[in-house]
């Protein structure tokens, strides 16, 4: 959490919320089967990539084309 809070706003405050009931109760992403079936890898690292999800998510959800202050970290 301190990684995201670090690279898209310092002063943005973390909720905790309970999870929604269909939500998975454990996240262990692993991407070692792309990396033996395809090859692949990732190309962008978390602090350079979180903004642009940022900047993703707000064109989508909100309509949002000004570039953001998270694509600027």
């Amino acid at each position: 959490m301190q990684v995201v809070q670090e690279t898209i706003d310092p002063n943005a405050k973390i909720v905790y919320k309970p999870n929604t009931e269909d939500d998975p109760h454990k996240r262990k992403p692993d991407i070692s089967k792309a990396k033996e079936l395809l090859g692949w890898e990732p190309k962008v690292d978390l602090r350079s990539g979180l903004p642009l999800m940022v900047s993703d998510f707000r064109q989508r959800i909100f309509g949002d084309n000004k570039e953001s202050s998270a694509t600027s970290a």
